[in-house]
């Protein structure tokens, strides 16, 4: 199988290595631990088979192994988190900004295998802060994406966010939405609040990417910008079909409200949307698998990410499980390739 992993999460091999990314006023700051979530899962964050050379998403060479030579992994795209949510606005820029000099310097640049690709990541409550990151990296051919936390104060499709997402579009960068809190000072990990348990933080956690995804369309953010695209890389996509029915069924009685929106909220999905899979998607009966796809050509959206080093990082075979070729195909590698320009490198 020919398989693009678009979403793989590295990261320092110690919480302190960042400082040697900081400029010197911010090297003394205090800066939360990369470990200190709220939410923690039951058996641990990480898969424990994975620990044996520092944190196990750490070290590049670690990293291939595991998924260009144990997993079949052709191309994997890395999208480091951050710190999560920082008071201070500029604080958290510069934090960005170091992780993004910390994956040139440690992952893509020395890679020989030429099969990683990366994420800029940046602070959208720093908007002329994010814009000035992607213009100062947007040109690096290894970096391919923008990258953005799950958790916001306001939903993406708001008007205060465009001139980030005018220039992600203008470079031709898709944005990614991660799950990225449990960090600083965290917004609520739903937009009704803060849940008690890891169950309900993991189970409620897709409803943030639907209000994202819903804002964006709704607020014309899509229509103003035709070449911008939003992968939303936690999964979530299981209840993708709903929801969109009932925004094209409320959308169809008050078009005058939103006269911007001069289609179907569904039909901007093709040209705007990528889901990354999850272990949670889905239904759990393989032979009900393809045609559960077909429904809201969800064939056409979804990528292939494990998740690595997560403990529910699914293998290629486990993704691809129940779907006929045409679909296995599109999820595994070519929506991937042709997301991110890279189906020349790896076409069969």
């Amino acid at each position: 199988m020919t398989v693009i992993d678009a979403s793989v999460q590295p990261h320092f091999r110690y919480n302190a290595e960042i400082r040697r990314y900081l400029a010197e006023p911010h090297k003394l700051r205090a800066i939360p631990d990369v470990e200190s979530q709220w939410y923690q899962a039951p058996g641990g964050d990480y898969r424990a088979d994975l620990y044996a050379h520092g944190y196990p998403w750490s070290d590049p060479e670690t990293v291939a192994a595991h998924l260009f030579d144990e997993a079949g992994v052709d191309i994997a795209i890395l999208n480091p988190l951050t710190r999560g949510n920082i008071a201070d606005y500029l604080l958290n820029s510069r934090i960005c900004a170091a992780v993004n000099d910390w994956l040139l310097d440690r992952w893509l640049e020395p890679d020989r295998t030429g099969r990683f690709r990366g994420t800029i990541r940046v602070n959208p409550e720093d908007v002329r802060g994010a814009v000035a990151e992607i213009e100062r990296l947007a040109a690096h051919p290894r970096m391919v994406q923008i990258g953005v936390p799950l958790q916001s104060r306001e939903p993406y499709g708001k008007p205060v966010f465009g001139p980030i997402w005018e220039a992600a579009a203008a470079h031709g960068l898709p944005v990614v939405v991660h799950i990225n809190g449990g960090n600083g000072v965290d917004y609520p990990p739903t937009f009704a609040g803060h849940a008690h348990t890891y169950p309900g933080y993991a189970s409620f956690m897709p409803l943030n990417g639907f209000v994202h995804l819903a804002t964006l369309i709704i607020e014309g953010t899509f229509g103003r910008h035709p070449g911008l695209r939003f992968v939303f890389a936690d999964g979530g996509y299981d209840i993708l079909t709903p929801l969109m029915w009932r925004l094209d069924t409320f959308w169809m009685s008050m078009r005058d409200q939103t006269p911007w929106v001069d289609r179907y909220p569904s039909e901007y999905l093709r040209d705007h949307v990528r889901f990354c899979s999850s272990a949670f998607d889905g239904p759990t009966d393989a032979a009900l698998t393809e045609r559960w796809m077909d429904f809201t050509d969800k064939a056409d959206l979804v990528m292939y990410g494990s998740h690595y080093p997560h403990w529910s990082s699914t293998p290629p075979a486990e993704v691809a499980r129940g779907l006929n070729e045409i679909q296995r195909e599109k999820v595994l590698w070519r929506n991937a390739g042709a997301l991110y320009g890279l189906t020349n490198e790896v076409a069969v």
